[in-house]
């Protein structure tokens, strides 16, 4: 998945000239949108959204090998609204545009409220026709097991892991979209999100063109008949239909059948709908018939335009008041930690992350990477409860980003604390600054990043590492010819090696805790502690 991002920022870049261009030749466009995440709910109105992702497929959906995919990211704070609301609202209702999206009427909501308070009246209503990828998951997923099942609500994250086998990281989701300029990680992130959506298409498309091969072969057998028979000639019991049919059944086949046939005259709305959308170039036959077949619209009504405040009374939102003050007096952390050494502790940090910090790429594994003990719950849903006995089993302090952990605070003191920084580099250092954590450069890639087990002492030549992962693990041959150094995890014997990946971790996080300032201020401690004694002349 390697998407050309283009970050589009005025209406006189060139880029802005190519998203044009690239809408009226895409019959897929994949939609996601940024904002800055509102902390409370208290406030009754909705947030402003700051980018709009749109991931162009130019080619045919048919042939995904030879599409071209373009990801335009519409810096939404720095171009006027009103010079690209026209263009965006003909693409939402285009008929020759299939929109993919991942729950996107929330987005829509707060879109549509944005270009409103902008004076873009009435802003955006509808999207149509719409794929939402949710539906499109819980299709594949009921083909492949072949019967049905209920359907379930997953993560983009645990669907393109699913179907796509890559991890979507989700670190920047809740990072503020409003500030500028924005880095290099946001742009990809941003872009992956709604570049995964045509991925993910595709496979759908071929899942649907699959089941129906079988109805081609039947449509080739009667290639000479007209297309309103075909239909009808598909049934094994034709004959005592059209003995059965009636009058206006005859009068649809006819009509379905007969070009000469007087048609249906198209209503004003549609002839409207129709003359308000772009030059675009028509759907081909396979991505028409999905949107026939799986078609949907996201439809707002009045109701979704207005926020929607607390209905609660006034004494119960003052206790609910109450117990947010209360949390908020407990969100420090008081310690001292259960390794304590005063508690008769042996001193070694050791931490429990729940399910929100040990995602792929999370705290739990940036704080393996610098040499820290860091344990992830034993089951994947974990209750408040499992996680509490847990911590109190293994000495460890829980790590969390839920509030609600710190009412059980009084079944374990000082061993919850509540991570307030979002982004994993800042969780990182939040942690060492808190609990006083002394990182050093040999402590760094000291820990299975896996399992959080720790290496055996002895490094391993070549043909031990090479037997040791027989088996499990595949170790490229062109390492066995170079001077590296193996290692081996003592709990789940996965094999490590000091190759570019390893140098390249340990410059991160000598960057990350900010090591060599350390050091060097350590040097300058120690050089103004040193007398130098010069012998007189």
């Amino acid at each position: 998945m390697d998407p050309v991002i283009h970050l589009v920022s005025s209406t006189e870049s060139p880029e802005f000239t190519l998203m044009t261009q690239s809408l009226t030749q895409s019959s897929l466009v994949g939609l996601d949108a940024e904002w800055k995440p509102i902390r409370t709910h208290r406030h009754a109105y909705f947030p402003t959204v700051s980018l709009l992702q749109l991931a162009c497929q130019l080619g045919s959906p048919s042939r995904p090998d030879s599409a071209n995919s373009l990801v335009f990211l519409l810096d939404l704070s720095a171009i006027p609204l009103s010079s690209v609301y026209e263009l965006l609202r003909d693409v939402f209702v285009s008929p020759d545009v299939l929109k993919l999206g991942f729950r996107f009427k929330q987005d829509l909501i707060y879109l549509s409220s944005t270009f409103c308070s902008q004076g873009c009246e009435p802003g955006f209503d509808r999207v149509e026709p719409f794929l939402d990828i949710t539906n499109i998951y819980n299709y594949l997923q009921h083909k492949s097991l072949g019967r049905r099942i209920p359907k379930v609500t997953k993560s983009l994250a645990s669907i393109c892991k699913e179907l796509l086998g890559i991890s979507l990281s989700k670190e920047f989701q809740c990072s503020d979209w409003s500030h500028r300029p924005l880095t290099e990680e946001q742009k990809t992130y941003a872009a992956l999100d709604a570049h995964c959506l045509l991925e993910i298409f595709n496979i759908f498309h071929f899942k649907v063109v699959e089941k129906d091969s079988f109805y081609s072969s039947i449509e080739q057998r009667f290639s000479n008949v007209s297309s309103g028979l075909k239909e009808i000639l598909k049934s094994p019991d034709i004959c005592h239909k059209l003995l059965r049919s009636k009058s206006f059944d005859a009068v649809d086949i006819v009509r379905a059948t007969t070009s000469e046939f007087p048609q249906r005259k198209a209503t004003l709305e549609e002839v409207v709908s129709q003359s308000s959308c772009r030059n675009t170039i028509p759907m081909d036959g396979s991505l028409f018939n999905i949107v026939k077949k799986y078609g949907e619209m996201i439809l707002l009504k009045e109701s979704d335009r207005k926020p929607k405040t607390s209905k609660k009374k006034g004494k119960k939102q003052s206790s609910s008041v109450y117990k947010e003050k209360q949390i908020e007096i407990c969100d420090d952390w008081c310690g001292p930690p259960p390794w304590d050494l005063s508690l008769q502790g042996d001193g070694c940090p050791k931490f429990l992350c729940d399910v929100m910090l040990f995602e792929v790429e999370g705290l739990a594994k940036h704080l393996r990477c610098v040499g820290i003990d860091a344990a992830i719950p034993h089951s994947k849903k974990p209750e408040s409860r499992e996680l509490i006995n847990q911590a109190l089993k293994e000495n460890r302090v829980l790590l969390t980003r839920d509030s609600k952990l710190l009412r059980h605070e009084y079944l374990i003191k000082n061993q919850i604390y509540r991570v307030k920084s979002l982004l994993k580099n800042e969780q990182l250092l939040e942690v060492i600054k808190t609990f006083e954590l002394e990182i050093c450069e040999d402590q760094l890639m000291s820990r299975c990043t896996k399992c959080n087990g720790s290496f055996i002492q002895k490094p391993l030549t070549a043909k031990e590492a090479s037997k040791a992962a027989e088996g499990f693990q595949v170790i490229p041959n062109c390492l066995f010819n170079s001077n590296l150094e193996f290692w081996q995890c003592m709990d789940c014997s996965q094999v490590y090696w000091e190759g570019t990946q390893y140098h390249n971790a340990v410059q991160k996080f000598i960057d990350v805790c900010k090591l060599n300032e350390v050091n060097d201020t350590r040097r300058s401690i120690v050089d103004s502690d040193v007398r130098v004694d010069l012998p007189i002349p």
